[in-house]
């Protein structure tokens, strides 16, 4: 294969949420070569990650409008958004018996926190005419509802999805992409305690008899965030190892 080699030399990216996911895309994002900065609001564990990765970070609350757009305020450039905060979700209380905040509760942190980091990176990249808007999740396996009380969880990111297809339409004009990685459920970011109980489920769904790693995770956001990916927009790309069927 001729021309440039994979890799996001010069771009800036802001990763909001500093857990395992955000971690991972993290760590493969300075492998490379981009300059990353790390946000979430709990500013001990933050700099924990930063520090052990080696990238930038600042304290930003993903849900509160004027921290995110004065953190952004700060960049000279965004190339590539990517928001991972916490869903805030409640699992495990059949709908018939959730309250409607406990069930709201995914749903707001989603699309509240996921549209403001997105227009404040959008604002940037429109006067650069480039970039990448990355999100996580994506639209699930169908049948996890027979298997699973998830509360709003679902709701949250289908909502997430028509967002992320609007922006796409929207922004692609101005050389824009918007793209979801579609996962089936990474073993590795789920709680210890509930990992024995999780991780067979996840696994036993796939077409291929393993559920995508981290590194999987990071792999794949690299290739959707660089120029290697640069005919995808408005998509879902699946990670989820044959647990999805397009």
């Amino acid at each position: 294969m001729t021309g440039e080699p994979m890799n996001l030399n010069g771009k800036t990216a802001v990763i909001y949420g500093a857990g395992t996911i955000g971690g991972a895309i993290a760590r493969a994002f300075l492998q490379a070569g981009a300059e990353v900065h790390l946000a979430a609001r709990t500013e001990a564990s933050l700099k924990a990650k930063a520090d052990e990765l080696g990238a930038r970070y600042a304290v930003v609350d993903a849900l509160d409008e004027r921290s995110v757009d004065e953190h952004a305020a700060t960049l000279e450039r965004i190339d590539i958004s990517v928001n991972v905060i916490s869903d805030n979700d409640v699992q495990g209380t059949p709908l018939h018996e959730m309250s409607v905040d406990d069930y709201l509760s995914p749903v707001v942190t989603n699309v509240r926190s996921k549209f403001l980091t997105a227009r404040a990176a959008a604002r940037h990249m429109i006067r650069q005419k480039d970039g990448v808007l990355l999100f996580f999740g994506g639209t699930g396996d169908g049948q996890v509802h027979r298997r699973w009380s998830l509360g709003g969880l679902v709701t949250a990111f289908d909502a997430v999805e028509a967002m992320r297809r609007q922006l796409a339409a929207e922004l692609g004009p101005h050389g824009i992409r918007a793209v979801t990685l579609q996962t089936g459920g990474i073993p590795e970011s789920v709680p210890e305690a509930f990992r024995d109980q999780v991780e067979p489920d996840i696994v036993g769904q796939t077409a291929l008899g393993r559920a995508a790693t981290l590194d999987d995770v990071g792999r794949a956001a690299v290739f959707a965030a660089s120029d290697w990916g640069r005919t995808i927009t408005g998509a879902q790309v699946n990670i989820s190892c044959g647990s999805i069927l397009s």
